[in-house]
């Protein structure tokens, strides 16, 4: 027997087998890549939807309360109340919301307090978005 050709078989089969490893080791940090997009991407999905829905739970519950107060105390009442806030929520940020019904809610106080939060352009501007809001949210939902 040669050993020359054992040793030359081994050793090709050796070369072969590190090939393999190193084909195997790129391939597992392809997939430790690709598996970390993942989570990256979906860890950003929820900011992204946090971003859109960033009413608290209270105020869609005040909003609704108020909503079903005004349009009677129904099931189907509920429902458009509830998508009425969704859809107002998508449009009009929480900080905007509250400004503008600070501002309504401070306007109807009699006398020069009331006063002062009638005038002011950015107020109007605020009242002004909320009411566009309310106009989309009729129209999606009642």
């Amino acid at each position: 027997m040669d050993l020359s050709y054992d040793f030359q078989f081994c050793h090709k089969r050796h070369a072969g087998d590190v090939y393999a490893r190193a084909t195997y080791k790129t391939r597992v940090r392809r997939m430790r890549v690709f598996c970390l997009g993942l989570a990256v991407m979906a860890l950003a999905i929820p900011v992204r939807a946090a971003e859109h829905n960033d009413y608290p739970t209270a105020a869609r519950a005040d909003y609704v309360f108020a909503c079903m107060k005004t349009s009677g105390e129904t099931r189907h009442a509920l429902e458009q109340c509830s998508c009425s806030i969704d859809v107002i929520a998508s449009i009009l940020p929480y900080d905007r919301y509250v400004s503008a019904e600070t501002v309504l809610s401070l306007s109807q106080v009699p006398g020069r307090f009331g006063a002062m939060f009638q005038s002011p352009e950015q107020a109007r501007s605020a009242i002004d978005d909320l009411r566009r809001a309310q106009a989309e949210a009729r129209v999606r939902c009642f």
